[in-house]
């Protein structure tokens, strides 16, 4: 069954194409794109799942996972990182991090929704 899905993303093409991809699979999607309140956010929201993109204003998305992880509370969120940086050392950290997975923008659709669809399950 689909579930809450919170993407903390700024870039409007991006919100509008995964809100689509998964609000038509049934998940609620609620969207964020400031990483200074973004784990607010999360906490207030209370979604299954969150995509989260690298670089946001104000506070990048390896500082919001710091710190999620580091929450009793949420520690355990599955967490899709979503970077356009696909380097290694990207990849490195956002697994030191706790990323549960990473994925580099372009994605492909269906891609996006499996993942989502197994974090959510």
């Amino acid at each position: 069954m689909p579930g809450r899905v919170l993407l903390i993303e700024d870039e409007p093409n991006i919100i509008e194409a995964i809100r689509f991809i998964l609000s038509r699979e049934g998940f609620r999607v609620d969207t964020h794109s400031d990483g200074s309140t973004a784990l607010e956010t999360i906490r207030s929201r209370a979604p299954d799942v969150v995509i989260l993109d690298v670089m946001l204003p104000n506070r990048s998305g390896y500082d919001i996972l710091h710190d999620l992880r580091g929450d009793a509370g949420l520690g355990q969120l599955p967490v899709l990182m979503l970077t356009a940086r696909g380097q290694k050392k990207d990849r490195e950290l956002a697994e030191k991090l706790g990323a549960t997975r990473f994925m580099t923008k372009p994605f492909a659709n269906n891609e996006i929704l499996a993942t989502v669809r197994e974090l959510a399950g």
